[in-house]
C-alpha cells in the first residue's frame, strides 16, 4: 500500500480535529461542532493528549483514519496554507478527499488480488482517474461527484471480491448487510464469506477464520477478534481494526497495523 494512502499527521493541519463534528457519547466526552477546533488542539496543530486519548474518553479519535487525505489537502490542494487562511473550503475539500482516498485504498488492494487479474487493467484505470482528481485544484475538487466515482469503483470491487472468494473451497456464507450484533461466532468458519456492510458490533469472533472474507463496510466496533485469522481479509481498513478488540494471536493483513490498545 502506497504511503500516500496512510495518514501522516506531521504534514497535516489537524483537519480531522477541526473540520469534523462529534457528539458526547461512548466515543467522545464532549460535543464539538464542525469547523471548531477541538479543545485539545495545540497551536502547532498537534494533539495535547495524543498518548492518552482513550484514557480521557476520546476513543473516536483513535479509530478515525483519513487514508492520507489530511496531508494531501494540507500540502497539495491548499499548498501549505492552513485552515486559518482557507476556511470552510478546506474543510469541505477534506471531506471529499477522504472519500476519494478511501476508494483509492480499496482499488490498490483489488489490483493485488491474483484471482482478479482479468480486472487489473480496469482497476488501474479507475485508480489513475481518481488519483488525477485528487491532484486537481480546490475548485475542481469541490465540484467532484463522489457518488458517481463510488458507483463505478464498487462494481469493480464487487467483481474482484467474487472472483477471489470463489477460490475458497466449500461453503462461503453470504451475510451481506446482516445484523450480527453480539453474535456468538467463536471459531466460526467464515473463510471467503461475504460480510459486506454487516453489523458485527460486539460480536464474538474469537479464533474465527476470516481469510479472504469480504469485510468492506462491515461495522467492527468492539468486535472480539482475539485469536482470529484475518490474514488476507478483503478490503479491511485501519479504522475497522482500530475499532475492534484483538490480541497478539490475531492475524491481520500487512496493509494494516496492529493497534496499540490491543491486548498482548
Amino acid at each position: 500500500m502506497t504511503d500516500d494512502l496512510r495518514a501522516d499527521c506531521s504534514n497535516c493541519f489537524a483537519l480531522c480535529c477541526v473540520a469534523l463534528p462529534f457528539t458526547a457519547s461512548a466515543d467522545f466526552p464532549i460535543t464539538k461542532n464542525a469547523g471548531t477546533p477541538c479543545r485539545n488542539l495545540l497551536a502547532d496543530h498537534r494533539c495535547g493528549i495524543h498518548s492518552d486519548l482513550r484514557a480521557k474518553g476520546f476513543r473516536g479519535c483513535t479509530v478515525f483514519d483519513c487514508f492520507g487525505a489530511g496531508q494531501k489537502v494540507s500540502q497539495h490542494t491548499f499548498a501549505g496554507v492552513d485552515w486559518c487562511g482557507s476556511g470552510p473550503r478546506m474543510f469541505e475539500a477534506f471531506g471529499i478527499m477522504r472519500q476519494l482516498h478511501e476508494l483509492l485504498w480499496y482499488l490498490a488492494q483489488a489490483r493485488t488480488l491474483p484471482a482478479a487479474k482479468s480486472l487489473h487493467g480496469r482497476i488501474t484505470a479507475a485508480y489513475q482517474l481518481i488519483e488525477q482528481v485528487t491532484l486537481s485544484t480546490p475548485d475542481t475538487l469541490l465540484a467532484v461527484d463522489v457518488a458517481e466515482h463510488r458507483k463505478d469503483v464498487n462494481e469493480l470491487l464487487l467483481r474482484a471480491s467474487e472472483l477471489t472468494r470463489a477460490t475458497v473451497k466449500g461453503k462461503r456464507p453470504d451475510r451481506r448487510g446482516a445484523d450480527l450484533m453480539g453474535a456468538k461466532l467463536k471459531g466460526a468458519n467464515l473463510a471467503g464469506a461475504n460480510l459486506r456492510g454487516a453489523y458485527l458490533i460486539a460480536a464474538d469472533l474469537r479464533e474465527a477464520d476470516l481469510r479472504l472474507a469480504d469485510v468492506i463496510g462491515a461495522d467492527l466496533r468492539d468486535t472480539d477478534l482475539r485469536g482470529a485469522d484475518l490474514t488476507d481479509a478483503l478490503f479491511l481498513t485501519q479504522s475497522q481494526i482500530n475499532a475492534a478488540r484483538g490480541d497478539g494471536a490475531t492475524r491481520i493483513p500487512s496493509t494494516v497495523s496492529r493497534p496499540g490498545h490491543w491486548s498482548t
